[in-house]
């Protein structure tokens, strides 16, 4: 029994690293882009009893990728932090020795594979997404979130990377499409780099900052208006719960920027992308799979529980 509680410590360190909660975040910007290559009618025609699942083998193995290179990416974020959160992050499954360094590593480097392979099921283009999506989330974790503000783009950039690899299910539109990245690299830049206070506290500018880019993002996704089917009357009620919890929370950090109050705004912020996501995935495809992608909401926020989201 004592052998048997071990191994189950074991597991969980290990899902701990993979950060389950944030995976869900990744799944939304794959619907996003989804909707965008106009594939959301796929979805939800089988929604409504149309159960041939082949036209959803895409998305299927496009959802597998992003959970292998957003859990890589993650699991390598502490490998390369493993020192440092000896210091600032004792609670940590590698400082504490609940997970070892190597078998961390394996775990990443395996989960990195796993999304590079599923992408590849789709198209080559799919793939070489994924291979750049892998190299800047491990670049990101080794040098890039160290470089001032050269980190959040950086981590912008492999969420904009993830938008397109949804967009890939139709590899042709991605080359059409490719600006939409610009609102996750935009939004995700905003929460990373408020992001670099969580442990010695921040700075009043940077929150700023930060609000700043919430409402460029805010006005990105009613500039859509008018490409293609895209309707922002759709967009309104879930971009209004966007500001909602975002500006508030940033707003907060701003004031007091101290390590817990950016902690919960960088909570906020990461799971707020879904509420984001469902916002623009509403504009291309209806309220209705607005609604299914604002879903993973209430399941992300379950796992935040259990598992750390920073």
């Amino acid at each position: 029994m004592e052998t048997l509680s071990v191994r189950s410590q074991s597991i969980w360190a290990y899902l701990q690293l993979m950060r389950p909660a944030n995976i869900l975040t990744a799944w939304a910007d794959i619907l996003v882009g989804y909707a965008a290559a106009g594939s959301a009618t796929v979805v939800m025609t089988v929604a409504v009893g149309d159960w041939s699942l082949s036209p959803l083998a895409p998305l299927g193995w496009l959802l597998l990728s992003t959970s292998g290179l957003y859990g890589g990416g993650v699991v390598f974020n502490d490998v390369f932090d493993a020192e440092l959160d000896r210091i600032e992050r004792p609670e940590r499954p590698i400082p504490t020795g609940r997970a070892t360094l190597l078998g961390a590593t394996l775990l990443g480097a395996s989960l990195l594979s796993v999304g590079v392979a599923a992408a590849a099921q789709v198209s080559i283009l799919s793939a070489g997404l994924a291979i750049a999506i892998a190299l800047a989330a491990v670049v990101y974790d080794a040098l890039g979130k160290h470089q001032g503000w050269l980190g959040p783009l950086n981590m912008g950039l492999c969420r904009g990377g993830n938008l397109l690899l949804g967009v890939s299910a139709v590899p042709a539109l991605v080359l059409e499409r490719w600006f939409l990245a610009g609102i996750p690299i935009v939004y995700i830049a905003a929460v990373t780099a408020i992001s670099q206070g969580e442990v010695e506290g921040g700075k009043r500018q940077t929150g700023l900052l930060a609000i700043a880019l919430v409402l460029l993002v805010l006005v990105g996704i009613f500039s859509l208006n008018g490409w293609g089917d895209y309707d922002w009357h759709s967009v309104l009620p879930f971009a209004g719960l966007f500001g909602m919890l975002v500006l508030p929370a940033f707003a907060k950090a701003a004031q007091d920027p101290s390590p817990t109050t950016i902690q919960k705004a960088v909570k906020t912020g990461v799971l707020s992308l879904i509420v984001l996501d469902a916002a623009i995935a509403a504009g291309f495809a209806g309220w209705p799979y607005g609604l299914a992608v604002l879903g993973l909401l209430p399941l992300s926020m379950a796992l935040a529980r259990l598992f750390a989201v920073t």
